[in-house]
């Protein structure tokens, strides 16, 4: 692999020297179920009555029941079979978040989520493409249902059942998901933060701060042009969507139409506003770390390739979605006219799509979000294949904890990566949501990659139950999804 050597980038690779060493994270698979090693075994059997001349003589079938009685044997993986498939919706964390529970005829379960703000029939859609299947055979069923998946949200479903696939296949082989993706390059991630934002850039500048002192080491913010809209001589074209069709997300409005079709402008005094938010959190937070931008509005390339340039001199980590990322040609123009990072991918489903992103050299950084771009493994291949380019992968990331932990175990796995969105930072009872693994999660904006099987965490009943969405069950039945209705083949 050739080294990266674009000078947008700074030292976005490098990791403070103060991270901390801990203790590998011991399985979760209970003592009384795990595999004793040869001495425990030897130890075990002369305390409980079995010399070792007495093993020695015995015939070969007691021979053998006697050193499986501890074995684990929750899991046949061969014989593994899904039964089910059930969804609990979490309300706040931070936004809806479905968890998907497949359960199978063993007695294991795994767990997986539909990205924030989806629809959980996205995935209840495809219950019964995978009853009755192997759930360790991850790739065979993803390739089933991936044609059910589209970008952003629409491939929750697809996502959400990878991430739960895999968790099974841990459990049953009794080893973490990053081992079978190859194994880890790092022992902990690092994350990064952004906050809520203030149309005042002292506020927000000392909110910005407030994260940093927390041990974040990286950080984004996010500024548009909506702050900055009801200014006098700001923006040109803020009248358009006043009658009836609001700056809002409503279909029509401001935020449903895209960048090139709004007519959005901003004037010199604009950019200018902008750019103090910008300048305010450098002055408080100064420039030993890294710091993104994000939400800048949605205006055309040649405004962005305008308030890049001003921002050039505050050297950002990168520029998020400044154009929908199907613009290729878009992007192009804006990434070769500035010096800052350009980067994109949250809401593009599978490595195609990346695949012409990067060929084109039209962004210099990725950025999946994983519960959208096809799950664990497609993630990783995204990675790899950016790797190749010399191109480094961010990745987006806004759920409960079941997706964080996908994504930390892919994280893990994957060499170019820098750094994962942490979005939950001021949700007092978002770790509490899984147990059986350390805590904190995080500890000065790294998170451990976890040892157990699978995705290393189990849920918390008692906290999933009082931050359920209202109006819907833990984890209820969900016969009615368990028929086929239809012929998914894509050719005739």
């Amino acid at each position: 692999m050739k080294p990266i050597n674009n000078p947008k980038f700074s030292n976005l690779f490098n990791l403070p020297t103060s991270a901390k060493k801990e203790e590998p994270q011991k399985s979760i698979i209970p003592p009384e179920t795990a595999v004793p090693d040869r001495r425990s075994f030897l130890q075990k059997a002369a305390l409980g009555g079995l010399g070792l001349g007495a093993f020695m003589s015995m015939p070969i079938e007691d021979t053998l029941a006697h050193s499986m009685q501890n074995v684990n044997r929750n899991s046949n993986p061969s014989d593994l079979r899904i039964t089910d498939l059930r969804i609990a919706e979490v309300a706040g964390a931070p936004m809806r978040c479905p968890i998907i529970r497949i359960d199978t005829n063993q007695g294991i379960y795994g767990l997986g989520e539909v990205r924030d703000g989806a629809s959980a029939r996205y995935a209840l859609v495809l219950k019964s493409r995978i009853l009755g299947e192997n759930p360790c055979q991850v790739e065979r069923l993803f390739k089933k249902i991936k044609l059910f998946g589209n970008h952003a949200r629409q491939a929750g479903g697809v996502c959400g059942i990878e991430m739960a696939l895999w968790d099974l296949a841990g459990k049953a082989y009794n080893v973490p998901i990053y081992q079978m993706l190859g194994g880890k390059y790092r022992d902990s991630i690092r994350l990064y933060s952004d906050t809520t934002k203030s149309n005042d850039p002292e506020i927000f500048a000392d909110r910005m701060k407030a994260r940093k002192d927390k041990g974040y080491t990286f950080l984004k913010m996010d500024f548009g042009v909506e702050m900055v809209k009801d200014n006098k001589g700001s923006v040109v074209n803020t009248k358009a969507f006043e009658k009836g069709k609001a700056w809002d997300s409503e279909y029509g409005s401001y935020g449903r139409t895209g960048h090139p079709f709004t007519g959005v402008q901003i004037t010199d005094k604009g950019i200018a506003e902008m750019v103090e938010f910008v300048a305010a959190v450098r002055d408080k937070i100064g420039y030993e770390i890294p710091l993104a931008a994000d939400h800048f509005g949605h205006f055309d390339y040649k405004e962005c390739i305008r308030l890049g340039e001003a921002l050039e001199p505050y050297r950002l980590a990168w520029l998020e979605d400044m154009v929908p990322w199907f613009y290729t040609e878009k992007w192009k123009q804006i990434t070769d006219a500035i010096k800052t990072p350009t980067l994109t991918g949250e809401d593009i489903f599978l490595k195609e799509e990346f695949i012409k992103l990067i060929d084109a050299r039209a962004i210099d950084m990725i950025q999946p979000d994983l519960a959208s771009s096809g799950g664990i493994l497609e993630t990783k291949k995204i990675g790899d294949y950016a790797e190749e380019k010399g191109i480094p992968m961010a990745m987006h990331f806004a759920g409960t904890p079941v997706s964080f932990m996908a994504n930390i175990h892919c994280a893990a796995a994957t060499e170019n990566f820098i750094s994962l969105e942490h979005h939950s930072v001021d949700i007092p009872w978002w770790e509490d949501m899984v147990k059986n693994i350390p805590k904190p999660l995080v500890i000065d904006g790294f998170a451990k990659v976890p040892e157990g099987p699978g995705l290393g965490i189990e849920l918390n009943e008692e906290v999933i139950k009082q931050h359920l969405q209202e109006g819907t069950e833990y984890f209820a039945p969900t016969e009615d999804w368990n028929t086929d209705r239809s012929n998914d083949r894509w050719w005739s």
